[in-house]
């Protein structure tokens, strides 16, 4: 769905009222109160002229000293998710007992009916974490494998997705094997990609490891059709021998207008505080049923009634894993956990098809201008089917480090890919402009001027 600068498509007026200066004053006076009302989008005949997009970020205390493009790291906490954690925050500290009896299986709900509803899943069906790590480590470990059978991965995948499944096979006695997604990144296509991996898959292999989008060159990987082709070749499978697919997904999580039933994939493990601005120390796996039953929790959980129960009774736990079941137990930053809410709404009052469409345009207006310039290498595919939010590129005589420490001179965030081979990433959101992508522009030609 196309959107026009500075414009978000029109929606109903009083869901907007969750992005203006009065609807963020009012989320942190009564949202907390009723944590599952409905938020929604924004239009640009309810902002006049202005356009909405500068009330987005006007939410953010990012200074104004540089360009952040820097949304794939860390969250800067908009106001509604500020207000909320402040107010936790004073009521812990007031009546740290009382306030959290009061408001810890209400708000965790809360927390969990409002990611079901962003994914279009079930509540059941979301476990809470800390973060993207976190939800790997859980959903790999927890599997349940058998000596002989296989997980892949990708050479393409991060340190935390190799070393969870290294993990989880070494103590199963299952084996790990990586296979590269493409012969070559540039003219890499949506068919190529599915029609690799389905080459690989073998009568063993029990589990697909992959990344919706790519930290390194960017490249997003065409989930929902990995998810088709893997239907396919399940058809004649057992249910414990059933290919389950596995999915990174935090750097589209928050920029893609996707969900649980679009993408097809038996687990979704992400970060809530990168693109989805959610408060820091916050995660999600999602999953399907079957993704679910063939787990078993890794740590014991404080939300699931019926392990306590079971405890109690010393007996051993009744019915099905589930979200709740491999939400890890233990006192939590309970203030930023309970906030996670408002970051939901916050996105739903945006829109999801409106954040996509605003980070695409962003994004494509970078690639198109790297891609100009003489002396710098795009690495990212510049279709839209293929990237998302993560721009990476090389320049011409001079390392990724020196090229992010002299964008930091200029006061623009930049990052550098962390991998074998590392690139230079701007990672622009809604929080940024047009004229900040013109002026990141510039700075990059200055650099091989």
């Amino acid at each position: 769905m196309a959107v026009a600068r500075g414009d978000l498509m029109r929606h109903d007026r009083r869901k907007f009222l969750m992005l203006t200066g009065t609807g963020l004053a009012a989320v942190s006076a009564g949202s907390l109160v009723q944590p599952n009302q409905a938020t929604g989008q924004a239009s640009a005949t309810d902002t006049g002229n202005s356009g909405s997009w500068d009330t987005v970020r006007a939410a953010f205390d990012l200074s104004e000293d540089r360009i952040h493009m820097s949304a794939m790291l860390i969250a800067s906490h908009p106001k509604p998710v500020r207000d909320a954690i402040e107010e936790h925050r004073r009521g812990l500290d007031a009546d740290p007992v009382g306030y959290l009896e009061r408001n810890d299986s209400r708000l965790t709900r809360a927390v969990r009916s409002a990611a079901a509803g962003y994914l279009d899943t079930h509540a059941s069906l979301v476990a809470l974490t800390d973060s993207t790590t976190m939800g790997l480590g859980l959903v790999y470990n927890g599997l349940r494998l058998r000596p002989g059978q296989e997980i892949i991965t990708t050479d393409e995948d991060y340190y935390v997705t190799h070393e969870s499944v290294r993990l989880a096979t070494a103590r199963s006695g299952a084996d790990m094997r990586k296979i590269a997604l493409f012969q070559n990144l540039d003219g890499v296509t949506a068919e190529e990609i599915v029609d690799r991996i389905a080459r690989e898959i073998g009568p063993s292999t029990r589990a697909l490891a992959v990344t919706w989008v790519h930290s390194s060159t960017g490249l997003k990987i065409p989930v929902a059709r990995i998810a088709e082709r893997l239907q396919e070749i399940n058809a004649g499978r057992d249910e414990d021998d059933r290919v389950l697919l596995c999915v990174d997904g935090v750097h589209g999580f928050g920029t893609e207008d996707s969900d649980m039933p679009g993408l097809g994939c038996d687990f979704l493990m992400a970060g809530c505080h990168k693109w989805l601005f959610g408060p820091r120390g916050t995660g999600i796996i999602a999953a399907s049923e079957r993704g679910f039953s063939a787990t078993r929790p890794t740590i014991p959980s404080f939300i699931d009634d019926s392990t306590f129960s079971a405890w109690i009774n010393n007996e051993a736990p009744a019915g099905a894993n589930d979200g709740a079941r491999m939400t890890p137990g233990g006192f939590k930053a309970f203030e930023h956990r309970w906030a996670l809410t408002q970051a939901f709404e916050f996105h739903d009052g945006m829109g999801k098809e409106n954040v996509a469409a605003r980070t695409h345009e962003l994004a494509g207006a970078l690639k198109e201008g790297l891609a100009g310039f003489t002396n710098v290498s795009l690495v990212t595919p510049q279709s839209p089917e293929l990237s998302s939010g993560i721009v990476s590129f090389d320049v011409d005589g001079i390392s990724p480090q020196q090229a992010v420490s002299a964008l930091r001179e200029r006061g623009i965030v930049a990052s550098v890919a962390p991998y074998t081979r590392p690139h230079v990433r701007l990672t622009p959101s809604v929080r940024n402009t047009e004229a900040e992508i013109e002026t990141v522009l510039s700075a990059v030609h200055s650099l091989v001027d």
